[in-house]
């Protein structure tokens, strides 16, 4: 049998053949008290290997959508490789659920195991490979958006900086020219919405569940609350953010001295906008001297992914939208993706990617892969909590003046995020909950403007109402990772609880912070946000505590610019 690799790179061209022995050893192997830790770690090793493959392969598609090879080694992986594994790592988990062993670390990861068995059904493996297909079709169709400006060639991401520019005309025009491009794809969007829903109710009907809702909830292993709490969720952010939120809005359009607030004057301001950076390594060095400045570990961390060349900042053609952090889980570290266009948000991206990178490096230590499942609502707690604890040193990029601007901002865009999350969430379970006018364009973008009208006052749309209405094919978590949002907001919650308590213990709050990160998903959401030092709820008393210190901090903030 061919002795495994050190690193998915090594192992991205080994075929089934010479990998499925590493399966039947596995299934073969004796199962007992004595040999239980041993076996998880090479059922780990493996896993590992797999995971990586597959995240390089992805990788590879996104940073050059247009690389046909990339496509077809990932695609050839997806039809393979995938639906084999699949199978034999279901029968790894029953094999280890059928013993009845366990270990200190490994109650939850057996919790979540059992979950995934029970969803498992192998005529929905190829179906999940088709939906990653799927995914990679919305990667090229937004990929290929581009835009001629001042007779440039552009990704639309670059419009971004010309969204705070003091010119309104060249607002507007950067706006419309970057809409009217996304409204060509119009029809082709639609058309894969379609798929990917027909798709997923079959996906739910063969794991036995009467809506993908149901389905989707096991499988993003949501023991710790339901859909009935996103739904308070929201509604609490209709009472207690909304109000705040159209105030914001209504003191940008007094400082602009408009008539209404249009949607190219929303992240207007009525001075130069701040230009943080010229180039990615500014950018990237900037963010560097932070962490340094942050914490010893978190920056030996980050110069860790510098050395091994795993930052991908700039935004450039035929590159995919949108920002992650992934894991190349053999070698134990991550990889940061983004779309750098020269503005403040760009700061906050890598600073909030590098915060799901610290997740990867502190949760290392864990023996087995099945500790790592951590849930998307503690991850994100990893990435915002660095946004808030970084943001004293945003010196490194701003003069005094300008440190409190980028701060208020940031903190104005979480209260902006909010409605903007209850929008999205509350879409999904419409949709999901009302399959039969969900596949209809035009029930989708009715939908749609009704909830944002609800979430989103202030805002005006007049004579914008097809730009309104298909708002939804703009966010591609909708499209790529279904009712995968509510997290942010939650999570929100969680950081902006991590950031209260460093204002009074710096050190503590950082201790707490790093040692939830390093449990990985070895324990449930309420007990990992216990250990970050923030509560796991998202009522309207915790709501009402969190708007509070954001509106203290930003009246202290209004202070130091006035």
């Amino acid at each position: 049998m061919r002795s495994l690799p050190s690193d998915g790179l090594s192992f991205s061209s080994w075929p089934w053949i010479d990998i499925e022995p590493h399966y039947e050893a596995l299934i073969n192997a004796e199962l007992n008290t004595n040999s239980l830790h041993d076996w998880l770690r090479s059922w780990s090793e493996l896993a590992n290997l797999i995971s990586e493959r597959g995240s390089r392969h992805y990788v590879a598609t996104s940073v050059n959508t247009a690389d046909l090879g990339a496509k077809a080694a990932y695609e050839s992986f997806l039809d393979e490789i995938f639906p084999k594994v699949q199978q034999f790592e279901e029968k790894l988990r029953s094999k280890l659920l059928d013993s009845g062993l366990s270990s200190p670390g490994l109650e939850v990861p057996l919790r979540n195991l059992s979950a995934q068995s029970n969803l498992y059904r192998e005529d929905n493996v190829p179906l999940l490979a088709e939906q990653y297909k799927l995914n990679n079709r919305f990667d090229q169709i937004a990929g290929s958006q581009t835009v001629v400006w001042e007779g440039e060639e552009i990704p639309l991401s670059k419009l971004a900086r010309y969204e705070e520019n003091a010119d309104r005309g060249t607002r507007e025009r950067a706006w419309r020219l970057g809409i009217n491009r996304r409204l060509e794809d119009r029809e082709q969007l639609n058309a894969l919405w379609v798929e990917f829903f027909e798709l997923r109710k079959k996906i739910a009907s063969n794991a036995g569940k009467s809506s993908f809702r149901d389905y989707i909830w096991d499988e993003l292993l949501r023991f710790d609350y339901t859909p009935q709490d996103c739904a308070t969720f929201r509604e609490s952010i209709r009472t207690v953010v909304v109000p705040l939120a159209k105030r914001i809005y209504e003191e940008r359009r007094e400082a602009l001295n408009l008539d209404s607030l249009r949607p190219w004057d929303v992240d207007a301001v009525s001075e130069q906008p701040l230009r943080p950076f010229a180039t990615c390594d500014e950018l990237d060095s900037g963010c560097s001297r932070i962490f340094a400045r942050l914490d010893a570990d978190l920056s030996a961390y980050y110069e860790d992914m510098r050395q091994a060349g795993l930052l991908d900042l700039d935004s450039r053609k035929n590159k995919a939208p949108g920002g992650y952090c992934t894991n190349f889980d053999a070698v134990k570290k991550p990889f940061i993706f983004m779309n750098a266009s020269g503005a403040h948000d760009d700061v906050q991206t890598l600073l909030h990617e590098a915060g799901h990178a610290f997740h990867v490096y502190e949760s290392a230590n864990l023996p087995y892969h099945v500790q790592l499942a951590y849930t998307s609502e503690i991850a994100e707690v990893a990435s915002m909590s660095m946004e808030l604890l970084a943001a004293p040193y945003l010196d490194e990029f701003y003069v005094p003046k300008d440190v409190a601007r980028a701060r208020k901002k940031h903190l104005e865009k979480i209260v902006l995020f909010w409605p903007y999350m209850a929008v999205v969430d509350g879409f999904q379970h419409w949709a999901y909950q009302n399959p039969e006018r969900a596949i209809v364009s035009n029930e989708c973008d009715k939908a749609w403007s009704e909830l944002w009208d609800q979430f989103m006052p202030g805002i005006d749309y007049t004579g914008l109402e097809a730009e309104k209405a298909t708002g939804w094919h703009r966010k591609l978590h909708i499209f790529q990772g279904p009712f995968y949002y509510v997290e942010y907001g939650m999570a929100q919650l969680g950081a902006l609880q991590v950031w209260r308590n460093s204002l009074s213990d710096p050190g503590g709050a950082m201790k707490q912070y790093r040692q939830a990160l390093s449990l990985g998903g070895s324990q449930t959401l309420p007990e990992l946000f216990a250990s970050a030092g923030a509560r796991f709820s998202f009522d309207e008393a915790t709501i009402r505590a969190c708007v509070g210190l954001i509106e203290k901090t930003l009246a202290e903030l209004n202070g130091e610019l006035s």
